[in-house]
């Protein structure tokens, strides 16, 4: 029952951001191609290319090089314009950097794989079918079923979005600890060996790209600077499990850099709010 319960409870959360959003919020950042441009950047060149060099430098483990060659290629996780609107981001630009990264995923993971297959020499696989079907099911739809019952209901949409937003918090939380909790021993096994060390590197690298191509608003900056370092993790285990179906961790260690993320991330944070106080307040477009 936790997977039904983690994925019940990820479909609602993101029904909910469709109800706070707007078409308008949907295509933002496709109406500000330099915008655009510099968050695509930052997310799927710059980050691929900083993985490939920790895989290729650093005698890590083969599940961890794994894991992060399939974050740095996954797209932002459905549920972190939340996250980025509690930072102080616009609506429309953390609405529509996630609709714009998911759909541009499904192209970019599939070239991503072949650019790869290229420079490891070794067979990967990744099709636009099984990409899109993924980022349909976990973001497009969800996100565009909310933004469609906002647009007939809104009255309704305003009134439901907090009660459904509270019981999808609470799977959520009750799902991933107990899959944590049954990780745990996966988890621990792969401690050691520069692990926590280039997860912990990826995570800051991300951050300082995106906060230095996020352009000259602090709202903005924050938001791709989060998005450069959270990555799809259902996009990356499905990218580990088609390629490398023998290798059994890679779900271990693709949890392990959220728990990682989650702490390197923290300083970012509390560096950002005391320069720049303001960027706490949600900006409107």
């Amino acid at each position: 029952m936790i997977p039904v319960v983690l994925q019940a409870s990820l479909l609602l959360s993101v029904f909910v951001i469709g109800l706070k959003a707007s078409a308008h919020a949907a295509t933002y950042l496709f109406r500000r191609p330099r915008e655009l441009f510099r968050a695509l950047v930052a997310m799927y060149v710059l980050m691929p290319l900083f993985a490939i060099a920790v895989v290729l430098l650093f005698d890590l483990n083969p599940v961890v090089k794994i894991a992060l060659v399939a974050l740095s290629v996954s797209p932002i996780p459905p549920l972190l314009p939340n996250k980025m609107l509690k930072k102080g981001a616009s609506d429309s630009y953390a609405i529509g950097l996630l609709m714009a990264a998911g759909l541009l995923a499904t192209v970019v993971v599939p070239l991503s794989m072949e650019l790869l297959k290229e420079v490891f020499n070794v067979p990967l696989q990744m099709t636009i079918a099984s990409v899109a079907k993924l980022i349909f099911a976990t973001i497009l739809l969800p996100i565009g079923l909310g933004v469609a019952f906002s647009g007939i209901a809104p009255a309704l949409a305003e009134r439901l979005a907090k009660p459904i937003s509270q019981i999808a918090g609470v799977g959520l939380l009750v799902a991933t600890v107990m899959i944590l909790f049954g990780a745990a021993p996966a988890i621990w096994t792969l401690i050691g060996n520069g692990t926590v060390i280039g997860l912990a590197a990826f995570v800051l690298v991300g951050l300082a790209i995106g906060h230095f191509l996020g352009g000259p608003k602090p709202e903005n900056r924050i938001a791709l600077a989060i998005s450069t370092s959270s990555r799809h993790p259902g996009v990356a285990i499905a990218i580990a499990a088609a390629n490398f179906p023998e290798q059994k961790l890679a779900t271990a260690a693709v949890l392990l850099y959220l728990l990682v993320g989650a702490v390197v991330s923290i300083p970012y944070h509390r560096w950002m709010k005391r320069q720049e106080p303001y960027v706490e307040t949600r900006v409107k477009e």
